[in-house]
């Protein structure tokens, strides 16, 4: 008696599947940033760096070099765009090539090297607190209740670490780690990229002694 393999019908013609190969790293790369504004701010960004060296077609992109990013940043410059919306714009050709440079289509980065002007004064940003101020907020919170020293913790992890507010809400217990003997955050961030933050001595205290307080010591690496 002989096995019988029930063959599914194929989702993918072989034309299908030949045009899915074809597809360029360029746009794959596009597809691959899930957050749509900044999806549709980068695709704007690369094409009108594309439009004003003359490109056709993403595979021309290959041929960039710095000195072509060094002329971009200066008409850039020239249109007396903000500090911010010029760092942006470097950002989005410079994650491109990073893309280009994991799937070998090309062999460096032509952005790494090209100065990024600094963002000027307060724009975009928080401004700053000092440690004096900081440690002043951080006693606002009541230390005799558990949500006071929940709180306590949020805003150490917050003031001294320089997260979104998303990336506050996404980290667990198990995201503390320790990497060569220091304890880290593990931040997922924007597109789903990974980094890794050290703890600021402070924040580790008021971290663990919530945790021990809330009964998950243990739980702590």
């Amino acid at each position: 008696m002989t096995d019988q393999v029930t063959v599914k019908k194929a989702v993918l013609t072989a034309e299908h599947f030949q045009k899915l190969s074809a597809v360029p790293p360029e746009v794959e790369w596009l597809a691959n940033i899930t957050n749509e504004k900044t999806r549709r701010a980068y695709k704007n960004d690369v094409r009108e760096f594309s439009v004003l060296m003359g490109l056709k077609s993403p595979a021309e992109l290959r041929t960039v070099n710095r000195a072509h990013v060094i002329a971009w940043r200066a008409q850039l410059e020239a249109r007396e765009l903000s500090a911010t919306t010029i760092r942006r714009k470097l950002s989005a050709l410079s994650s491109l090539f990073e893309y280009l440079c994991e799937r070998n289509a090309v062999a460096g980065n032509p952005v790494d090297g090209v100065k990024r002007p600094l963002a000027n004064g307060n724009e975009g940003s928080t401004p700053a607190l000092s440690d004096a101020q900081a440690r002043r907020l951080l006693e606002v919170p009541s230390e005799d209740t558990l949500k006071g020293m929940r709180d306590r913790a949020i805003l150490a992890t917050l003031l001294y670490h320089g997260l979104r507010r998303e990336e506050l809400c996404g980290l667990r217990v198990k995201d503390i780690q320790s990497r060569e003997g220091v304890k880290h955050f593990k931040v997922k961030g924007k597109d789903d990229k990974v980094r890794y933050v050290p703890l600021h001595p402070l924040a580790q205290r008021l971290i663990e002694q919530f945790l021990l307080l809330a009964g998950h010591g243990d739980d702590l690496g």
